[in-house]
C-alpha cells in the first residue's frame, strides 16, 4: 500500500466524501473473502452540495461530431428518433473489454472491507504510514499493466474501425454495447457512484446517461468536449485539491484527441480519467484509515480474539505446531536468568523463543501459524540481524588483516611472523581464522589468529602487536569508520536476490575487496582472504558465525527486557504511539557501528510484534494449553 496523500485538504469543498465511517458495526469477517457486491446507498459520508455541472441534463449540451469527420453536418435527435438495428450479424470481440479499474477491483478500499480485513486490522498497529497504493510492483503489477495495455490498445483499435471501417465495425458489435466504450462509460458512472453521496446520484445518472450517450455516439452527435468537461467539473466538485492538475490533464487530452481526430490523444485522456478514479478512491480510504486508526488498534484484540476463535472453531486454522513451538520454549528456557523473568513477566517464555525464532540460524525453522500476520514483521527482523552479524564479521576479519598488513610493512616481520605462528598455532583449535599466501620476499607461511574468546585476546583483537606496530588509535577508528560505512553503502546497493543470504554471498567478493583496500595487506592474499569471507558470512557452521550470532542473542534478549518491561503495561494506542516513535531514525542508524541504536530499533520491534501477540494468542492457546499432555 504507497500512493501518497490522503484526502486531508478535502475542506475547502465537499468535506463528507473525505470518509466520515458510518456507524460501526461487528464485522463477520473471513480472511481473504471474494470481493462482495456493493450496495448503492452505502457509501459513507453525509450530504454535500451538488457537484459543479451535474444539474445541466445531457440533452441541452450542444451536440457535434466527435468521432465521425465524415459526417460534418450536426444532427440533433432524440433517443426514439435513432433506430436501433438488432438484426446485424456480429463477430466475437478481439482483446479484453474489461477496463483494469473497476468498481469491482476497488471495491477493498469501502469502509466497510477495510473493518472485516484481519491483516490491514492487524498491520495498523505497527505502520504508521500504512496507506493503499496501486499495485504496480512485481509479478502481479507486471499482469496488471499487460491486462491494462491490452484493454486501451483494444478500444483504439475498435474506435480507429468505427472511424476509417464502419461496415466491419458493425459487423462485429452491431448497436450492441459488448465492447469497451460503454463498458467503460459504465464502469465509470459506477466508481463515480461510490464516490459521490446518495443526493447527487441522480444528477450523474442524468448527466453520464450511458445508453443516450452510446445512441449519439452512433449518430455522430456525441460531443465528447463537452461530456470531459462535465466529467471534470464533477471530479474537481469530490476530489482533493491536489488531484484537479490530473483532472485539467484528462481534459485536454480528451479535448486534442476530438478536435484534432487524435484517437492516440482520445485514449490517453480516458486513461487518464480511469486513474484520476482509482486516485480519488485511494485518497479516501487512506483519509479513513487515518481516522479510523485509533478505534481499530482499541479493538484489535477483540477483533483479532473473534475473528480466529470462529477459524478455529471452523477447523481452518490448526495450532497444534504453535504448541508445540511454546512447550519447547517453556521446557528450554523456563529456568533463565531471574531479572529477564522479572522483566518480561508471564511473557518470558513467549520472548525467549520469539529472540531466538529471529536468528538467520532459525530460517530452516516452521514460523508458527499464530504469527501468521507478523510473517513478514518476523522475516524483515532475521534479514535486518543477518545484515548485522555480517557487518560485524566483516569489520572483525578486517581488524585481523589489517593487523597483518602492519606486520607485513615491518623489517622485523620474517622472524616475528615464525614466532607469533609458532604460538598462535599452539593455542588456537583447527578451524580459526588463519591466512596462508606467500609474501613478497620471504618463505610461504601461515599466521594463525588466536580465538577470540581466548583469555589472551579481546573480543576484537585476535593477535598482540608489539609496541613498534601499534596503530595510532584515532586513525585507526576514523579508517574503520570509513569503511564501515562504505561496506554498508554496498549492501544497500547491492540487488535484491531470493533472500537475504543469497544477496550476501553475491556481493561477498566485492566486500572482501573493498576491505582489502584499506589495508596494506600483501596482494596475493585477497584470494584466501575473500574465500575466508564467503566461508564464514551466512554459514551457521561456522565457528565464528555461530560465536557472534550467539553474543547478537544476548544483546538483543537484555534490550528486548528492557523495551517489554517499559512497553507491558500499556495500551493498544499508547503501545502503538511508544512502539513507532521510538523506531522514528533514519535507515542507516540501522547498521551504526559505534552506536546501538540498530540494536534497540529491532528489540523495538520485537516487543511491540511479541506484546500484541501475548494479548491475542494467550488466551486462546498458549495460557489454556500449554498444561495438557502432548499428543
Amino acid at each position: 500500500m504507497g500512493l501518497g496523500q490522503g484526502a486531508a485538504e478535502r475542506s475547502r469543498r465537499n468535506p463528507s466524501i473525505s470518509g466520515e465511517p458510518e456507524p460501526r458495526q461487528d464485522p463477520e469477517a473471513q480472511r481473504n473473502a471474494p470481493p462482495q457486491k456493493d450496495q448503492e446507498g452505502t457509501n459513507t459520508g453525509s450530504s454535500q452540495d451538488s457537484p459543479r455541472g451535474c444539474h445541466a441534463s445531457p440533452e441541452s449540451a450542444p451536440s457535434t461530431i466527435g468521432l465521425a469527420p465524415g459526417l460534418s453536418t450536426p444532427v440533433v435527435a432524440s433517443p426514439t428518433d435513432i433506430p436501433i438495428n438488432r438484426n446485424i450479424t456480429r463477430t466475437p470481440p478481439q482483446g479484453s473489454i474489461d477496463p483494469p479499474i473497476t468498481k469491482n477491483t476497488l471495491s477493498e478500499l469501502d469502509v466497510q472491507k477495510i473493518f472485516h480485513n484481519p491483516k490491514l486490522r492487524h498491520d495498523i498497529n505497527f505502520d504508521p504510514d500504512l496507506h493503499f497504493r496501486p499495485n504496480v510492483e512485481g509479478e502481479k503489477g507486471r499482469k496488471k499493466q499487460e491486462r491494462s495495455d491490452c484493454f486501451w490498445q483494444t478500444l483504439r483499435d475498435q474506435l480507429s474501425d468505427f472511424v476509417v471501417n464502419r461496415e466491419k465495425f458493425y459487423a462485429q458489435f452491431g448497436y450492441g454495447d459488448v465492447w469497451c466504450l460503454p463498458v467503460l462509460l459504465k464502469t465509470i458512472r459506477d466508481i463515480l457512484h461510490t464516490l459521490v453521496p446518495q443526493r447527487d446520484r441522480q444528477f450523474l445518472d442524468e448527466g453520464l446517461n450511458v445508453s443516450l450517450k452510446m445512441q449519439q455516439f452512433h449518430k455522430g452527435v456525441l460531443d465528447l468536449d463537452q461530456l470531459a468537461l462535465w466529467l471534470s467539473g464533477v471530479l474537481k466538485s469530490h476530489c482533493a485539491p491536489m488531484r484537479d492538475e490530473e483532472v485539467d490533464t484528462m481534459y485536454n487530452y480528451i479535448k486534442t484527441g476530438n478536435q484534432t481526430g487524435d484517437l492516440d490523444q482520445l485514449v490517453l485522456g480516458m486513461r487518464e480519467l480511469l486513474s484520476v478514479l482509482e486516485h480519488m478512491k485511494l485518497d479516501v480510504a487512506n483519509h479513513q484509515i487515518r481516522c479510523l486508526r485509533p478505534a481499530l488498534i482499541d479493538d484489535t484484540i477483540h477483533f483479532e480474539q473473534k475473528y480466529f476463535c470462529k477459524r478455529l472453531q471452523s477447523g481452518k486454522l490448526d495450532t497444534r505446531e504453535s504448541i508445540l513451538w511454546y512447550r519447547n520454549a517453556q521446557r528450554l528456557y523456563s529456568n533463565g536468568p531471574s531479572d529477564l523473568n522479572q522483566g518480561f513477566g508471564e511473557m518470558h517464555i513467549l520472548f525467549e523463543g520469539l529472540s531466538r525464532l529471529v536468528l538467520p540460524s532459525a530460517a530452516r525453522q516452521k514460523i508458527p501459524e499464530t504469527f501468521q500476520h507478523d510473517h513478514e514483521r518476523i522475516l524483515k527482523l532475521r534479514a535486518d540481524i543477518l545484515d548485522v552479524i555480517n557487518l560485524d564479521i566483516c569489520m572483525r576479519l578486517y581488524e585481523d588483516l589489517e593487523k597483518l598488513g602492519r606486520l607485513t610493512s615491518t623489517a622485523q616481520f620474517q622472524s616475528y611472523n615464525d614466532a607469533s605462528s609458532s604460538r598462535a598455532s599452539s593455542r588456537v583449535p583447527s578451524g580459526e581464522f588463519s591466512f596462508t599466501a606467500s609474501l613478497p620476499g620471504s618463505r610461504p607461511s601461515s599466521l594463525a589468529f588466536s580465538s577470540p574468546g581466548s583469555a589472551s585476546s579481546s573480543p576484537r583483537s585476535s593477535l598482540a602487536l608489539p609496541s613498534y606496530v601499534a596503530p595510532d588509535h584515532n586513525e585507526s577508528r576514523v579508517k574503520r569508520q570509513n569503511l564501515f560505512q562504505s561496506l554498508v553503502a554496498l549492501l544497500q546497493q547491492a540487488p535484491h536476490a531470493a533472500n537475504q543470504a543469497a544477496r550476501w554471498q553475491a556481493i561477498a567478493p566485492s566486500m572482501a575487496l573493498q576491505i582489502f583496500r584499506y589495508t596494506n595487506a600483501p596482494s596475493g592474499m585477497l584470494p584466501v582472504f575473500e574465500e575466508k569471507l564467503m566461508n564464514t558470512l551466512c554459514r551457521p557452521d561456522s565457528q565464528m558465525y555461530c560465536e557472534m550470532e550467539q553474543k547478537f542473542q544476548q544483546r538483543l534478549l537484555a534490550e528486548l527486557c528492557n523495551r517489554v518491561r517499559e512497553f507491558k503495561g500499556l495500551s493498544g494506542v499508547s503501545l502503538y504511539s511508544a512502539a513507532t516513535e521510538a523506531r522514528n531514525m533514519p535507515n542507516n542508524r540501522l547498521f551504526d557501528h559505534d552506536d546501538e541504536a540498530g540494536i534497540e530499533d529491532m528489540a523495538t520491534r520485537l516487543a511491540h510484534v511479541g506484546i500484541l501477540h501475548w494479548r491475542v494468542w494467550a488466551p486462546l492457546v498458549y495460557v489454556e494449553d500449554v498444561d495438557e499432555p502432548m499428543t
